[in-house]
């Protein structure tokens, strides 16, 4: 049986909600803790003079590097947002071999700039590669409409139908629209909901109410939710983390 592990969260920059205290280095710790084999994270900080000047400890790596370390061998970056001291976007950690990656632009008139980023992993005893995609939604809900509707167009022009499919991150779709629209257009199932009958609430972490983060899944033969404690979390973003446990394929014979 191969069984995996994936994690996702909105790591807001490597700060605590409103931005008051830098906590990366307790937010590594907290994200190695759920053992995921692939980690999808959204607004990381890829480079930032003005927090490196102005904050202590501030670490002069990428952020993906930071919290990859020595436990994730794999990452991939992809820079959605670009500013005059720096850049942050989402990223991907993982423990088998990322073997393609793409950033795809999906930004609509405003400020937010947003993407998805698409991996390609190798992993062993697995006939196709598994196929990933970190997903940042904008917050008004005709841009998500438009955008749930390019990650579909996304989806069946670059992910063979025969592959598995994971795609988790921040949707920022607390009307719950994305469900109905993905499983039409995608075939895809959020796990939370197919296995509690409702999306996780995730936004704000310290109170739980709004449900906008998702992991969503096809091609997979089970996948099942993991309740993660709220300690230490509730203190590391302004968004709950999410994981779940998932089943690629049967043993090998």
């Amino acid at each position: 049986m191969l069984q995996i592990k994936v994690l996702t969260v909105n790591i807001h920059k490597g700060f605590t909600a409103l931005n008051r205290q830098y906590i990366l280095p307790e937010l590594r710790d907290a994200v190695r803790s759920v053992g995921a084999d692939i980690v999808f994270l959204q607004e990381v900080t890829g480079r930032n003079a003005r927090h490196s000047a102005r904050t202590y400890n501030f670490t002069d790596k990428p952020h993906y590097e930071y919290l990859a370390d020595s436990i994730w061998s794999q990452f991939a970056y992809g820079r959605n947002s670009v500013y005059t001291h720096g850049h942050h976007g989402n990223a991907v950690l993982s423990k088998f071999p990322i073997v393609r990656t793409q950033n795809f632009d999906i930004s609509q008139a405003g400020p937010e700039r947003r993407g998805l980023l698409h991996c390609e992993l190798a992993i062993p005893t697995l006939p196709t590669h598994l196929h990933v995609i970190c997903v940042h939604l904008n917050l008004l809900r005709a841009h998500r409409t438009e955008q749930l509707n390019q990650l579909s167009t996304f989806i069946h022009q670059v992910v063979p139908p025969e592959s598995p499919l994971i795609v988790a991150g921040d949707f920022n779709d607390w009307g719950q629209r994305a469900h109905a629209l993905l499983a039409h257009s995608a075939n895809l199932t959020e796990t939370f909901v197919h296995c509690e009958g409702n999306a996780a609430r995730t936004f704000p972490a310290l109170w739980p109410l709004l449900r906008l983060d998702r992991i969503y899944v096809r091609g997979v033969l089970s996948h099942n939710p993991l309740h993660l404690p709220s300690k230490p979390w509730v203190h590391l973003s302004d968004h709950a983390p999410l994981a779940a446990s998932i089943q690629l394929s049967h043993a090998a014979t």
